[in-house]
């Protein structure tokens, strides 16, 4: 039977919630800290979501892959989420598959699928619409970006957006549907709520991908808009890990400064969720705190060669979760302890369309021109199905 045709269970399978506990630490330790703070009735369903966008992750980064198997197998994967395909045949081919290049964690988690879903199938139906909607958008996405990227950057700012829209913004939209379905009340700021929630993930996504660009090309990859680097007369191709001159350094400076103004927006997102929710005004800000303090790092530091040299350290996460506890329940407070946190970062205006609204059928942010197709947004599972 298809997963949409499953009827919410009481509880999820004791057993399969406890693998989903046990699991999560170990393929994402940010995660395993944020998650918790949620309210009990988000905890799982969040968790679920992201175990299950990291095997679609595990998918498109397994490098002995090529780009028409790792396109069959995210398609495979998503047919097995949404129950048109059977999960245990479809673990059992991929999993021994994958290379030492994968994680024993990935693979482990890839492996069981099957008792992840058995979680997943617990949920209500705007919960597995929301996931499957994510999973459908960024498993498309990515593979066609894997597609055409190379040391040569993405050819522009908008096409970087694009990027982290499939990567990220659709992680923060199926976000605040689960936060919506749980609280109800804030239905009347939907609207506003998806289009920050979109800045939030490219925020977070711009923040990685800044810091970790030297990983990136060891892997033949380079996630930087061309245009940008181009304009401060720097060519991605030519870069060189310890060697980057003054003109990349105001590259960069402008790149932190798109990525603080979309934190901006996240405290914004923050603070519309009601305050007696403090656990999900934590589980943003802890994640807003830490990219700021990494852009902060790579501010300082324009001449570093990997992302360990720009890596938040343990004293700062600390005194990141300590503050936010502080202030998580005072809108004045927590914007007061951002400015603070980013007041020496530069700020760049964001492009004029991050203030509209996004229109129906397409994927965010809107576009004139690209180097690749329009990815559909599907508005029902049928849709995200056939994406």
């Amino acid at each position: 039977m298809p997963m949409f045709e499953v009827k919410q269970a009481a509880v999820a399978p004791s057993h399969a919630s406890a693998y989903q506990d046990e699991i999560l630490p170990k393929v994402s330790r940010t995660f395993a800290l944020t998650i918790p703070q949620l309210p009990l009735a988000l905890r799982g369903v969040v968790a679920n979501a992201y175990l299950l966008c990291r095997i679609a992750d595990t998918i498109e980064d397994e490098p002995v892959f090529s780009a028409q198997q790792k396109g069959q197998y995210e398609t495979a994967f998503v047919d097995a989420v949404t129950g048109r395909s059977d999960a245990q045949r479809f673990a059992a081919d991929i999993t021994p598959k994958l290379s030492p290049a994968t994680s024993d964690s990935e693979r482990e988690l890839l492996s069981r699928l099957p008792l992840v879903l058995e979680v997943t199938r617990t949920f209500n139906g705007t919960q597995r619409a929301a996931i499957v909607e994510c999973l459908t958008i960024m498993s498309q996405g990515m593979h066609d970006f894997q597609r055409v990227v190379g040391l040569h950057g993405l050819p522009t700012q908008r096409d970087m957006d694009r990027y982290c829209y499939c990567v990220a913004g659709v992680v923060g939209e199926m976000l605040t549907k689960l936060l919506i379905d749980f609280e109800p009340e804030l239905a009347p700021r939907h609207a506003t709520l998806m289009r920050l929630a979109i800045s939030f993930g490219q925020g977070l996504q711009m923040t990685n991908i800044l810091k970790d660009q030297w990983e990136d090309r060891s892997h033949g990859v380079c996630w930087l808009p061309q245009d940008v680097f181009a304009r401060h007369g720097v060519q991605l191709q030519e870069l060189r890990a310890g060697q980057q001159d003054v003109n990349y350094a105001k590259a960069m400076i402008e790149l932190i400064g798109i990525a603080h103004a979309h934190l901006c927006r996240a405290v914004e997102y923050t603070l519309i969720v009601p305050a007696r929710h403090a656990g999900f005004r934590r589980f943003c800000l802890w994640s807003i705190g830490l990219a700021v303090l990494t852009l902060r790092n790579l501010q300082d530091r324009l001449d570093f060669a990997s992302g360990s040299e720009v890596k938040v350290s343990r004293t700062a996460v600390a005194q990141t979760i300590s503050l936010t506890r502080l202030t998580d329940k005072y809108d004045p407070a927590v914007r007061w302890l951002f400015a603070a946190a980013a007041r020496k970062l530069p700020l760049t205006p964001l492009a004029p369309e991050w203030g509209e609204p996004r229109q129906t059928g397409h994927a965010w942010p809107r576009r004139r021109t690209t180097h690749l197709d329009e990815l559909p947004h599907p508005r029902n599972a049928k849709d995200a199905h056939t994406l």
